[in-house]
C-alpha cells in the first residue's frame, strides 16, 4: 500500500527504469569486451599472470595480479591424514537437503519433526518490461 506522503509509480518511471536496465546490459557486455581486450594486450606485452602498465590519452591503464591459494579438500586431507595430522582436519555437520526431502517423500520423516529448523528467507527482485498486446 502506497501511503499519501509517498510518491506514486508513474508510467515514466517505468520507462526509464526499462530503459536504464538496457542500457546496465549493453554497457555490462562492452566492458566485458574492453576488458578482455586489455588482458589480451597485457598477456602479449608482458605475459600472462603479470603486472603490466601502460599510459594513453592521459589514463593510465593498468593490470593487478591477484594470487588466491585454497587446499585441494581430498588430496589435503588425505595427505593430513597419513602425516598422523587428523586434528588438522575439521569434521563439518551439516544437513542434506537431498536426502530429507526424500525421506520427507517417503514418509521416513514428518514435517512435524523438523519444526523450527528452517530458515526461510525471500529477496525482492524488480522485473519491468514492457507489455506486448496481444
Amino acid at each position: 500500500m502506497v501511503s499519501n506522503n509517498e510518491s506514486l509509480i508513474t508510467g515514466d518511471m517505468l520507462v526509464r527504469y526499462y530503459e536504464l536496465n538496457k542500457q546496465k546490459k549493453e554497457i555490462e557486455l562492452e566492458l566485458a569486451h574492453l576488458k578482455d581486450a586489455f588482458q589480451t594486450y597485457f598477456n602479449q606485452l608482458v605475459g600472462n599472470q603479470k603486472k603490466g602498465e601502460i599510459t594513453v590519452s592521459g589514463f593510465k591503464l593498468q593490470r593487478q595480479i591477484r594470487k588466491t591459494e585454497k587446499f585441494h579438500e581430498v588430496e589435503t586431507v588425505k595427505r593430513l591424514e597419513e602425516l598422523k595430522m587428523s586434528d588438522l582436519i575439521q569434521v563439518i555437520k551439516k544437513p542434506d537437503d537431498t536426502k530429507i526431502k526424500a525421506a520427507l517423500d517417503l514418509g521416513l520423516l514428518m514435517p512435524s519433526h523438523l519444526e523450527g529448523c528452517i530458515a526461510t528467507s525471500y529477496s525482492p527482485a524488480i522485473l519491468v518490461k514492457p507489455v506486448t498486446p496481444r
